[in-house]
């Protein structure tokens, strides 16, 4: 295609591509909106979105600006409140939850709490809120985050929430449910799935990203095998975020 589009666009299309129609979504505050909103309204129509505020099936007219926004409640199945979006999760309703974060490992373990020490830290993020919940319960998880050295790390500063902890059946040890945990990172680069070593591994590159950029914008060894192009936004799926979605343009 040759209209323009954004990284913050082609990273919402190739999110959004990840959700399956009639599927659950917990979604969180910005580009995980844009991802699952997208979805509802082109492949995934059935697809039902909960924000942890207590929305429960909405149609967001476009971009709430929270997950307390008042349109995440737009003609949904449901009012609910944050105990119960926690219950459904924990009784295993929750097909994905959208996380970013500060800091990630390579067994997808995530850090949105604190830089540095936790004493004095260099910064202090807002913390959990539902992070640890949504990690640890949902069926699967899909992180989107900014790559560098400084984000991709060998060792957390923090672990918010758990990934895989030290690799293969660590989550079950500690008491959560089997075969959970997260199945894919979304970066500017590229997208990651996890090996049978529950570590990082490459699954698409984002167009006009060279291969060497994955590790060398990375604190640790990411495995690169096989692996495909990830599609461009269509001008569809730009009409619908850019007209309908995000007319405002919160979110570029």
């Amino acid at each position: 295609m040759s209209e323009e589009y954004t990284s913050t666009e082609l990273l919402t299309t190739v999110a959004a591509s990840l959700i399956e129609d009639e599927s659950t979504i917990i979604v969180g505050t910005g580009m995980p909106m844009l991802a699952a909103m997208l979805a509802q309204r082109t492949h995934a129509p059935d697809a039902t979105m909960i924000y942890e505020a207590g929305g429960i099936g909405p149609e967001a007219p476009e971009l709430p600006i929270s997950v307390g926004d008042e349109r995440t409640f737009h003609r949904g199945v449901k009012a609910a409140g944050m105990h119960d979006v926690m219950s459904y999760m924990s009784a295993g309703f929750v097909d994905y939850g959208f996380l970013g974060a500060a800091q990630i490992d390579r067994w997808g373990n995530l850090n949105s709490t604190v830089i540095g020490d936790w004493e004095c830290p260099t910064v202090r993020f807002p913390g959990s809120g539902g992070a640890n919940d949504i990690g640890s319960l949902a069926n699967e998880t899909i992180v989107t985050m900014r790559q560098d050295e400084m984000s991709f790390v060998e060792e957390l500063d923090f672990r918010t929430t758990p990934g895989y902890l030290k690799g293969p059946g660590a989550r079950e040890e500690v008491g959560l449910p089997a075969e959970t945990g997260p199945s894919h990172v979304i970066t500017q680069y590229g997208v990651y799935g996890f090996d049978d070593n529950r570590e990082l591994t490459l699954e698409l590159l984002h167009p006009g990203v060279e291969e060497t950029t994955v590790n060398e914008e990375s604190g640790f060894r990411i495995h690169v095998g096989t692996y495909d192009r990830s599609p461009e936004p269509t001008a569809e799926q730009l009409r619908l975020l850019r007209e309908e979605i995000d007319p405002r343009g919160i979110i570029r």
